[in-house]
């Protein structure tokens, strides 16, 4: 809905005249039309009520047989004989319901249509060859034309939105872009366009203090915004004084909503392409860290080793390994670095080549966990933690040591099961000269050495934890493959909504002498 008012500067008051879509109030009576404003108010939309097919006679057969009218109230009145009146009237609002349900349907399929279209992805089409200039001056220049003018000027708000820099023109000089930016401050038409309104110069010269952007006898300025954004103003000017109609100024906005559009377009199809590049490289270095656990196991007689590390988005922080360390014994490492996706990912990746490193020297299982803490350490800004379990085993004796650091879960599962002390101590990264205990333990033909991260605790529902224990000690008796897939099982059925976590999980179960 439009408003048209005439604005005269000796006394600074609005006049508001007839026109054909609302009605008017005279503020100030004869005052001369400098200045013309077309306010748009918000349309309220609803669905056309078509009539579904059939509807119809099917009304009137009902209204002949019963008296009654048919329709979508659920409580009609009508004529009917007094001893079938009762059943007739049900019978109506029974299928009067039934309309009305269809009637919020289709409603609800029209809102839903318009929805999956703002789902249509955002691509570049193969024969789109054209520059973002050249559309620009093509729809300017297309609506200038189309209501007589001979210059159109579009110019955009900057970050800061206190300038106005001209971004595309037609009929202007080229060298108006190296103008320096508008100030808007002062702008007042500029101002008055970015509120929502239309506004018309029908002649400049009687309008000298409104800071008309270039030399043309008439102009009309509307807003360039998206739903959500005031991206900037159009401007369209003429060589003679004019009055520009309502069907003109509600043409240009149709043409500030095309630029608008495009200008979107454009920003999401960059947003979207940057999307696209950084989840592919996400996803190179998501395969890249997988490359990094342990593929092989070794060939160990009498020993079962198995691991899982599942990450909860591209990048985790969580990994597991196993290597045969230069004495013949057998070491087996779970790592899990704090932080979200790459940042966990980088951390995870620092931690896992230094344990790496320090696993090709003679060391016990406290003296790499230690070491690999002050590397840490030292190697960061201070914003770098890590949990760590790191166990070096002897294949013959089944005796070995362990060293845990941060909150990993770590048991020796058999006819009993033995928490391991070493579990919840200070992450790595913390202090450069922490000391993390050392344990001795033996495993046993049968038991289990099971390591978890903290991710598994975190994303079952409570009080799961604790069941988890018992089903890994209700099956110790399982191969290591069995039993790992008996514990992802029992995660996925208990996991927490909506929570996903990295999670490592690693078995090392002693079969026979």
């Amino acid at each position: 809905m439009f408003l048209v008012g005439a604005f005269d500067r000796p006394d600074n008051h609005l006049m508001l005249v007839p026109n054909d879509l609302c009605e008017v109030t005279i503020v100030a009576p004869k005052l001369p039309s400098y200045l013309k404003l077309h306010v748009e108010k918000p349309a309220s939309v609803t669905p056309r009520q078509e009539e579904i097919p059939g509807l119809s006679r099917l009304r009137d057969a009902f209204r002949q047989a019963t008296g009654l009218p048919l329709g979508s109230d659920p409580n009609p009145s009508g004529l009917a004989t007094e001893s079938s009146a009762g059943e007739w009237k049900e019978l109506a609002a029974s299928i009067g319901q039934i309309l009305q349900h269809l009637e919020h349907t289709r409603t609800a399929l029209w809102h839903r249509e318009a929805e999956l279209a703002a789902g249509v992805p955002v691509t570049v089409h193969p024969d789109e060859q054209s520059h973002l200039a050249v559309r620009l001056e093509t729809v300017l220049k297309a609506g200038a034309q189309a209501i007589g003018c001979q210059a159109v000027a579009m110019y955009l708000l900057d970050e800061t939105s206190r300038h106005l820099k001209l971004r595309s023109c037609w009929g202007l000089p080229r060298s108006r872009f190296l103008d320096p930016p508008r100030a808007l401050r002062g702008a007042v038409v500029d101002l008055e366009a970015l509120v929502g309104h239309a506004v018309i110069l029908e002649d400049t010269l009687l309008l000298s203090d409104w800071s008309v952007p270039e030399e043309f006898r008439s102009a009309i300025c509307v807003p360039i915004s998206t739903p959500t954004t005031l991206l900037g103003t159009l401007w369209m000017f003429c060589d003679r004084p004019r009055m520009f109609s309502q069907d003109e100024s509600n043409l240009l906005e149709i043409v500030s909503g095309r630029l608008a559009a495009d200008l979107e377009r454009e920003m999401l199809l960059q947003q979207a392409m940057d999307i696209r590049s950084i989840k592919r490289q996400l996803r190179h270095a998501s395969r890249w860290q997988d490359h990094r656990l342990p593929r092989i196991k070794p060939l160990l007689h009498g020993w079962e080793i198995t691991g899982k590390t599942i990450q909860g988005d591209y990048l985790g922080g969580d990994f597991h390994d196993w290597f045969v360390l230069p004495d013949g014994a057998l070491g087996i490492v779970v790592g899990d670095a704090q932080g979200r996706l790459v940042e966990a990912g980088l951390t995870a990746a620092a931690l896992h080549s230094t344990v790496k490193a320090h696993a090709n020297y003679l060391h016990s299982a406290q003296q790499l966990v230690e070491r690999t803490n002050e590397s840490l350490w030292s190697a960061s800004a201070g914003d770098q933690f890590a949990s760590l379990f790191y166990a070096k085993i002897q294949p013959e004796s089944g005796r070995f040591e362990c060293t845990a650091a941060g909150h990993i879960d770590a048991s020796i599962v058999g006819q009993q099961a033995r928490p391991l002390a070493t579990v919840d101590d200070s992450p790595l990264g913390m202090q450069p000269d922490t000391a993390y205990p050392l344990q001795r333990e033996q495993l046993q033909v049968g038991d289990s050495l099971i390591v978890f991260s903290q991710g598994y605790k975190r994303s079952l529902k409570a009080g799961k934890a604790k069941l988890l224990w018992r089903l890994v000690q209700r099956h110790h008796a399982l191969s290591a493959d069995d039993l790992v897939d008996r514990i992802e099982a029992f995660a996925d059925q208990h996991c927490r909504e909506g929570v996903v976590e990295d999670r490592t999980l690693l078995v090392i179960k002693r079969t026979m002498v």
